[in-house]
Formats: C-alpha cells, sequence, structure tokens
C-alpha cells in the first residue's frame, strides 16, 4: 500500500491549481465557484455535484486564526513603530483583513473540496456510489 497520494486522472487539475483558479475537481473548468466564496451547485461541463462535498466550517475556522495572527501583529509593529491615531489602524486593517479572509476563504474551500474528491472522501458510514 502506498502512502502517497492519488494521481489525478488526465485532465484532472492538481489541488492547488484547482483552489487557485477556482477550477472543477473532475474536468478542469472554472466552474467550481458562483460567487465569492459561494460553491456552484455543480459544475456546469461534466455535471459534478458540488453540493455532496462537506468542507463545513474547517476553512474558515483557521482562517481566522491565520488572518488574524497575520493583522494583529502588523498593527502592533505599526503602532510600535510609527504611533498613527486610531483612525489610521481602521482604515488601514479592516480593508486588508476583509480582502485576506475573501481570498484565503475562496483558496482555503476550494482546496478542501478539490482534495475531498481526487480522495474520495465521504461521511463515515456512507456507501460509495
Amino acid at each position: 500500500m502506498s502512502s502517497e497520494a492519488p494521481e489525478p486522472d488526465k485532465g484532472q487539475p492538481a489541488i492547488g491549481e484547482a483552489a487557485l483558479l477556482g477550477l472543477c475537481p473532475k474536468c478542469g473548468s472554472r466552474t467550481l465557484f458562483n460567487g465569492i466564496v459561494r460553491f456552484a451547485p455543480r459544475c456546469r461541463v461534466c455535471g459534478l455535484d458540488f453540493a455532496r462535498f462537506n468542507v463545513g466550517d474547517g476553512p474558515a475556522a483557521f482562517l481566522i486564526l491565520i488572518v488574524g495572527a497575520i493583522v494583529v501583529g502588523l498593527a502592533v509593529w505599526l503602532q510600535v513603530s510609527a504611533d498613527p491615531p486610531f483612525w489610521v489602524h481602521i482604515l488601514l486593517w479592516v480593508p486588508i483583513s476583509t480582502a485576506m479572509v475573501l481570498a484565503g476563504l475562496r483558496f482555503a474551500k476550494g482546496a478542501l473540496l478539490a482534495s475531498e474528491y481526487q480522495n474520495k472522501a465521504r461521511e463515515a458510514g456512507q456507501r460509495e456510489e
């Protein structure tokens, strides 16, 4: 038994590529997302049902911790080094945090869905279809 990740079929994108570009993990078309971070119900090209994958809140939970640590660290550094007024922090960190969360959430959700597809993950007790 090999501990390596399964080889993707021809036409299937790698997990990172699928996540970064919003590609269907089955056919590689740009049909994974229907909004900024909302999955499309299914692939318009190959018909893969994205609703059967359960990415849950895992990507959001880790992302909040990662983005929060980065933003707090940078905000403390800015405060100590430049001592700007409070409104500068608001104008700077709110848009940066929002952009980092949206970009990171899109990537994390796409990576998790692509990983579930390539590793044939399913709920415990479910039969293989």
